[in-house]
């Protein structure tokens, strides 16, 4: 990820990973708030792991891992061990590894990027792959996200939709009205920040797709505010919502 880059970057310093913006001018202006499209946030991205090895990941018994297949449209999710994994020459499908910045020295660097300060309630960073055509369909997360694409194009489809109902005919928590606002193809270097609770969904534009899946889990608004920026918390909203995350099925 190269040596411009610090694990724990000055608050007030602008960088290419956030658009130009500072982390504080970033938390001032879209944590929580809403969505930030940053082209080449890092342009000299590459995928943590390679096919194989995500799929040597994905067979262990320690490792999180979820196959998603929308075969026909017929939607199917397989929970891990995975032992093995459809020809990425078949479209729809889609390979969830959960957790990779505990086995992979690569993907445990790019978690670090996002420490905007100690104590940062980071989660995990889940790495996902997967042939043309596939996702996980349009969902929510109930935590703040932010979408890093490292190989291949993948298409998002976003919006602040608050009237969401979920599928009851599919093993995923996907959205059967889903309203997109605003569109966007994602390239290798790109990263999408999704504030809690924006639709989104995000489907593979080609084989060979990889995106990683940094999240951020605090136990309420105002509580990882404080711990990142202490000069805003005046500025978040002091209803106490939670963002915990509910660990859905597909993220």
């Amino acid at each position: 990820w190269g040596p411009r880059h610090n694990a724990r970057m000055q608050i007030d310093l602008p960088t290419p990973m956030l658009a130009g913006l500072s982390p504080a001018q970033f938390m001032r202006k879209h944590w929580q708030k809403k969505p930030l499209l940053v082209r080449q946030a890092f342009a000299d991205a590459q995928p943590p792991a390679s096919l194989k090895e995500l799929a040597v990941l994905a067979a262990r018994d320690d490792v999180e891992s979820r196959l998603v297949t929308a075969f026909g449209g017929d939607w199917k999710l397989k929970h891990g061990p995975v032992s093995r994994l459809p020809a990425m020459s078949k479209p729809g499908w889609t390979l969830l590894v959960q957790g990779l910045d505990q086995h992979v020295a690569e993907a445990r660097a790019l978690l670090d990027l996002f420490r905007f300060a100690p104590d940062a309630r980071l989660d995990d960073l889940m790495l996902s792959v997967a042939s043309d055509g596939g996702g996980v369909g349009p969902h929510f997360d109930s935590y703040d996200v932010f979408l890093i694409q490292l190989a291949g194009k993948r298409r998002w489809r976003i919006g602040a939709q608050r009237d969401a109902v979920l599928r009851d005919d599919v093993p995923l928590k996907i959205i059967a009205n889903f309203k997109p606002e605003q569109e966007f193809v994602l390239e290798p270097g790109d990263m999408l920040y999704l504030p809690p609770g924006w639709a989104h969904d995000g489907v593979a534009v080609g084989p060979g797709c990889m995106t990683g899946s940094v999240g951020f889990r605090a136990s309420t608004a105002e509580g990882l505010a404080a711990e990142l920026l202490p000069r805003f918390l005046d500025e978040v909203d002091g209803t106490g919502k939670l963002y915990a995350d509910p660990r859905q099925e597909a993220s």
